[in-house]
């Protein structure tokens, strides 16, 4: 166990603590942001937004995702699954580049830097809060390496692929 390691209370490794399950509601990022440079989970945490808004949801994502990880400098979403998506937002007086990515529209990609990228779950905004749990939880396990739109066609079983599963 490395020295760094020693501090971390008794919770069981790649569990989330309960008290995450509570407080997940609309408009929560949820991250499992690791130390060390592995990286192993398909998904780096998950993202549920209270609509399909872009200009109004994401600079609280981005504002929390830069106190964590520094700036951010692009997000790639599937432009067919917002109201609009903008070419760049100012976000905290940085400028931040939006590409419409065929990443689906279960998958938000951000960019730190020139090219480190985290891939970001994103739950739909009319997602029922213990969907949205579940699907939140699966999605920051370390060890996931299931695709997010498997674990959305799991969680929300009423979407029969829509969120950019293929049949």
């Amino acid at each position: 166990m490395a020295d760094s390691d020693a501090h971390i209370p008794h919770t069981p490794p790649l569990l989330l603590p309960d008290a995450i399950h509570q407080a997940v509601k609309p408009g929560t990022a949820l991250l499992r942001l690791e130390t060390t440079s592995s990286r192993e989970g398909v998904l780096d945490g998950a993202w549920w937004p209270r609509t399909r808004n872009i200009e109004a949801e994401l600079p609280a994502l981005i504002s929390v995702l830069t106190e964590h990880l520094g700036p951010i400098t692009r997000v790639g979403l599937d432009a067919s699954s917002w109201n609009g998506l903008p070419v760049r937002l100012v976000i905290d007086d940085r400028v931040v580049h939006l590409d419409s990515d065929p990443v689906g529209d279960d998958t938000v990609l951000i960019t730190r830097g020139d090219n480190d990228h985290f891939a970001l779950l994103l739950v739909p905004p009319d997602t029922s809060a213990d969907a949205a749990r579940e699907a939140m939880a699966r999605a920051v396990h370390a060890d996931n390496t299931t695709q997010a739109a498997q674990i959305l066609v799991a969680a929300l079983p009423n979407s029969s692929g829509e969120h950019g599963a293929s049949a």
